[in-house]
């Protein structure tokens, strides 16, 4: 039996004593043990003899579970085993393991054999991956259903993680050091003539997010499990992730990730037998939804380890791997192959790419489907989960106490459409009132907003909505309605501006029209997923404070005027095990030794202790030899993946993120050509007074962003021709750092020296990579935006740079410019007009028109580059002359470094637990 059929397909199997316990029947009568196979949807109502499927024996009772009035059909439901076809919990996989190095290497002998596919006679780096791989998979199985038994056992409320993205990372150090069992694989490795650093090169990074959003989520997971917090996330198993970024002369290329390229990742469980059915298009008749199009879905799970705790939980992505029944051999033997695979392909391009091009009305319509397939069949395991807890422990389901079992966090629009599918089930499938789903929904639903773009805050076409979901637009219209029959004037406010406001805040846009507003020429009608998600949220939050007031008196201030309790803040967290800890061994050495434990692992406000000796010569020598040494890693693999070499004794300045006109990466580079260019001027004695510097970039640019590709253009080639100047020299390195993700970042931030985080001020809702630059001891060059207005302030001013425009000013500045009165500084039409020269290959016109102008589409300098431009160089000379000094310059990284406790992950999840979700910890024993 495969490694996967052991373990209850829904993630939460009973425990042994759980088995054994007979749960109170609603009549009074003992109901059946909850077995574990007994998994899917576990509606339903217990009862003896009767119409309905033979569950299980005992005694003279036999047990049979008939469907529960009006609960959803779907294909969780699957023919019970019989007792001996159980496959008991306590069996072990392979060689049980002692503890000893002897234990391991035998375990690991055994999946070389029967995991790695190994040939007879060669075991290459490959297979030596794929076994240490499942063995360790083989550990965090242990727990995982130690873990599910526990939380089936006390029925704890859980909390439920809904992203589109996970940027997990690599699994195999993360999960060997979470667990402790890092000395112990490093010895048995030996014994095979490998050594564990190679291996982990060997891994793939998860094709499963992009930016900021999903790394948040994947450290989100990883604090809930080392906090024993009971709750999971729920994403997507995208094939071919966003895209695996090439970059040449002519800039950035995309090609699809090829993670999934052998068909299967060894950090994944396939739940055969855990499916659910998700609709699109069709009808609703007598108020049920009949669709068109149905799509099963299947779970694959993956195992999220705690750290000093054996609580193991689960990130849960969904598939759609259609079955051979939607292979039209009539049409294949005709000669219609292509036709024969119509269906399939339909099917599978759901979870094919992380975010589709969506500038098409078939791109718009499969992030649509997308996004509902993400939601229904979520929603569908947690209710089922939640059923099936209720007969185990209650005797039947009530549904008052779903929201004292369930909390659900929207993080981003991207899961909106979880509201309606809530009322849905809830209504359609379970017999309950709208009313009574509606509140059920308002205090179950939380919704995180991450943004304060308007593009990003996301609008869809009613016409499409209504052509896809239309039952679930019968219910939007519902929560409209009533949403705008429960509002009334403000105190003061007239009935005019009463109206202007009520506009802006129902979820329907441009629906409520005059008669004149018809024809042609009338706007398209919308539906505002964030207002939706305000409005049926019980909770939203910002994710740092600067972005938290904005949003209050900005993006949803019309809301916050209603409602002012439902808005929090939760600054945001990184998880200190990967991204200080694990990536950065070296300086984590130093950081124990000093403060004479490691107890900051699990509680980052220790680092405090290390301010004291931030002035030590003796720590200083130590934190530049940890620093240095990762230095001297990261030269080394940027030789090896651009072939450019860069000099260890150079400050290394970092900008990694996401490509965008907001995160200003065009900013940094025109900074860079004004340097390159003033250093070309300079005497060679002027030379000797130059601070070396490697400036890094590296981030993708969404495949249809023209503008982001363009910046990615300048940066690849201002490198070539700044490289090659041997007149500079090793005075300026440029690099851009391809294919960016969380492996490159766990490789380039211990190395950094100084952190760009340029965005403009009042754009950036927080920020992450800030976080894990500074608890590395990185100095770092920033507007007052997002999290940064944090980190200065647990820095100190004397610890970051500061530059740029704030928050409050950035409308005049950009009403100024629109009006003509922006008068750039010489230095900026500088800088432009070398670059233009052709120096660089070409003109790059395109690009710095956008600089250029008052207003206008894509004129006008929006993010102001140019406003800001004077006061970045007076920062960046002042990076200059603290580097200079480096006992100073140290001094700063170590204060930086101890002032970081506030950033943990683990804080963040705590405030969640408590304040939003009203969960508390759940340990293993």
């Amino acid at each position: 039996m495969e490694r996967g059929a052991m373990h209850a397909m829904n993630g939460s199997p009973a425990s042994a004593r759980a088995a054994k316990r007979a749960v109170k029947h609603v009549e009074g009568e003992a109901a059946p043990p909850l077995a574990a196979t007994t998994v899917g949807n576990g509606a339903g109502a217990w009862e003896r003899g009767g119409q309905g499927k033979t569950w299980a024996r005992e005694g003279n009772w036999e047990w049979k579970l008939t469907r529960a009035a009006g609960a959803a059909v779907h294909r969780a439901f699957f023919a019970p085993k019989t007792p001996k076809d159980r496959m008991p919990f306590a069996l072990p996989v392979g060689e049980p393991l002692e503890g000893d190095v002897d234990s391991f290497a035998a375990n690991l002998g055994y999946h070389a054999k029967f995991s790695a596919a190994t040939e007879p006679l060669a075991f290459g780096p490959k297979q030596a991956y794929k076994t240490i791989a499942s063995s360790v998979q083989e550990r965090l199985v242990e727990r995982w259903d130690e873990t599910y038994a526990h939380f089936e056992e006390k029925d704890p409320k859980m909390a439920y993680y809904i992203s589109m993205e996970y940027l997990q990372g690599r699994a195999l150090t993360n999960a060997i050091q979470n667990i402790g069992r890092n000395s112990e694989y490093e010895q048995a490795l030996m014994q095979f003539g490998y050594d564990l650093e190679d291996l982990e090169e060997m891994e793939l990074d998860a094709g499963l997010g992009n930016g900021g959003l999903g790394r948040l989520a994947a450290c989100f997971l990883d604090s809930i499990a080392s906090c024993d917090l009971p709750a999971w996330g729920y994403g997507l198993r995208y094939k071919y992730g966003l895209f695996k970024q090439l970059v040449d002369k002519d800039g950035q290329h995309e090609v699809a990730e090829d993670w999934l390229d052998e068909g299967t990742s060894p950090w994944e469980v396939r739940r055969d037998e855990l499916k659910y059915d998700v609709g699109f298009g069709g009808k609703v008749v007598d108020g049920k939804w009949k669709p068109e199009d149905v799509v099963c879905t299947t779970a694959y799970d993956m195992p999220i380890p705690g750290y000093k705790t054996r609580n193991t939980i689960s990130l849960r992505l969904w598939s759609v791997d259609p079955p051979s029944s939607e292979f039209d051999l009539k049409h294949f033997n005709a000669g219609e192959h292509l036709k024969a695979h119509e269906a399939q392909i339909r099917g599978q391009e759901i979870c094919a790419v992380l975010y589709p091009g969506d500038d098409t009305l078939e791109g718009k319509k499969l992030r649509l489907r997308q996004q509902y397939l993400l939601c229904s069949a979520s929603i569908q395991d947690v209710m089922s989960t939640f059923k099936r807890r209720q007969l185990m422990h209650q005797g039947r389901v009530n549904w008052n106490e779903f929201p004292s079992k369930v909390a659900v966090q929207m993080n981003d629009t991207h899961p909106t459409l979880a509201v309606p599918e809530l009322i849905r089930i809830l209504v359609d499938e379970e017999g309950l009132t709208f009313e009574k789903a509606w509140t059920i929904s308002c205090k179950t639903l939380n919704y995180t907003n991450h943004t304060v773009l308007p593009e990003a805050l996301e609008k869809w076409p009613l016409k499409l909505l209504d052509e896809l979901l239309p039952r679930h637009m019968e219910i939007v219209r519902r929560i409209d309605s009533d949403f705008i029959a429960s509002m009334k004037p403000l105190a003061g406010e007239s009935q005019e501006d009463f109206e202007s406001r009520l506009g802006k805040m129902t979820i329907l846009e441009n629906f409520y029209n005059q008669p004149n507003d018809v024809g042609e020429d009338a706007p398209t009608q919308l539906v505002r997923m964030a207002n939706l998600c305000v409005i049926a949220g019980q909770y939203v939050n910002g994710v740092a404070a600067l972005h938290t007031e904005i949003v209050k008196a900005d993006v949803f201030n019309h809301f916050y005027k209603v409602w002012p309790d439902k808005f929090q803040n939760k600054t945001n967290g990184v998880t200190p095990r990967r991204w200080l800890a694990w990536c950065n061994p070296e300086l984590s050495a130093v950081i124990t030794k000093w403060l004479g434990t490691d107890a900051w692992v699990t509680d980052l406000t220790k680092l405090k202790g290390l301010a004291q000796y931030a002035k030590d010569p003796e720590l200083q020598k130590e934190w530049k030899a940890a620093k240095v040494s990762r230095k001297e890693k990261l030269a080394a693999w940027v030789k090896e993946e651009t072939g450019i070499s860069i000099p260890i004794n150079s400050m290394y300045d970092v900008q990694i993120k996401r490509m965008h006109e907001y995160k200003r990466q065009l900013l940094n580079i025109l900074s860079t050509v004004y340097r390159y260019k003033k250093i070309k001027e300079m005497s060679p004695q002027e030379r000797k007074e130059v601070v070396p510097r490697v400036i890094m970039i590296g981030g993708k640019a969404f495949a249809t962003y023209v503008q982001a590709k363009r910046i990615v253009k300048l940066v690849v080639a201002a490198s070539k021709v700044i490289n090659s100047d041997k007149e500079v020299g090793d005075l300026l390195k440029v690099v851009f750092l391809p294919n960016y993700r969380v492996t490159v970042a766990e490789m380039t931030i211990p190395a950094t020296e100084l952190c760009q985080q340029i965005s403009t001020a009042g754009m950036e809702a927080s920020g992450t990579s800030n976080m894990k630059f500074m608890m590395n001891g990185s100095l770092t060059i920033g507007t007052l935006d997002g999290a940064n207005v944090e980190i200065r302030q647990e820095a100190g001013a004397d610890h970051f740079f500061l530059f740029g425009a704030v928050t409050e000013d950035v409308p005049k500045i950009r009403a100024d410019r629109a009006a003509g009165k922006f008068v750039p500084d010489p230095r900026f039409e500088e800088v432009k007009d070398y670059i233009k020269s052709g120096v660089f290959g070409e003109s790059f016109e395109e690009l710095l028109s956008s600089l250029e102008g008052n207003e206008g589409f894509g004129r006008g300098d929006y993010f102001i580059v140019g406003h800001d431009f004077p006061s970045y160089l007076e920062a960046q000379q002042a990076v200059d002359e603290a580097y200079k000094d480096e006992s100073r310059w140290l001094e700063s990284s170590v204060l930086n470094t101890a002032s970081s406790g506030k950033f943990s992950s683990d804080r963040t999840i705590r405030q969640y637990a408590s304040e939003i979700w009203g969960i508390e910890p759940c340990r293993v024993p």
